[in-house]
């Protein structure tokens, strides 16, 4: 009986620790870290045929495969905290203001980020586009700033792969 409850432990873990392992090689790829993903994905495939070598031992526990699939699941959200927690590489993040736009443009760069300015018709009229190119640990920082000078201000944020250049990338 023990046996059979250390090995669906056994394989709760061996799962969430591969899928986890996969959703974070994944994004890694994504984000252009070879050698990364790739060490990642070494100990992905050992974690996963071990896990699968359990189920197959005993494929006549439908337990088994129920908790297989249960640690996939968990797996799967598991390599999406991991990899927020991580907050690798950058992003590009885009902010229209209806409250004094260029104040708040001067306001960020007096706090270490690089802002361009970007003039754009909106239904209403002349906007300003700030934007802003930070690593993606600081944006919260960032939505902070903006949320008390604009709760209502429209942010888009976006994934910026590769960035080259630039005059003030906040750093603090």
């Amino acid at each position: 009986m023990i046996d059979t409850i250390l090995g669906l432990i056994f394989i709760f873990i061996a799962r969430v620790l591969d899928v986890s392992m996969a959703t974070t090689r994944t994004l890694l790829v994504v984000k252009g870290r070879k050698l990364a993903a790739a060490s990642i994905g070494f100990f992905e495939a050992v974690v996963y045929v071990l896990a699968l070598q359990k189920v197959f031992q005993t494929l006549d526990n439908p337990i088994n495969l129920i908790v297989y699939a249960l640690g996939f699941s968990v797996g799967n959200i598991a390599g999406i905290l991991i990899e927020e927690k991580m907050a690798m590489g950058y992003i590009t993040v885009q902010v229209i203001t209806m409250v004094q736009p260029l104040e708040l443009t001067l306001n960020l760069r007096e706090q270490g980020f690089g802002v361009t300015v970007i003039s754009g018709e909106g239904k209403q009229g002349t906007r300003y586009i700030l934007q802003i190119v930070l690593g993606r640990k600081n944006l919260s920082k960032l939505k902070n700033i903006i949320d008390k000078w604009d709760p209502a201000a429209f942010i888009t944020v976006f994934d910026a792969r590769t960035i080259k250049g630039g005059i003030a990338m906040y750093k603090r």
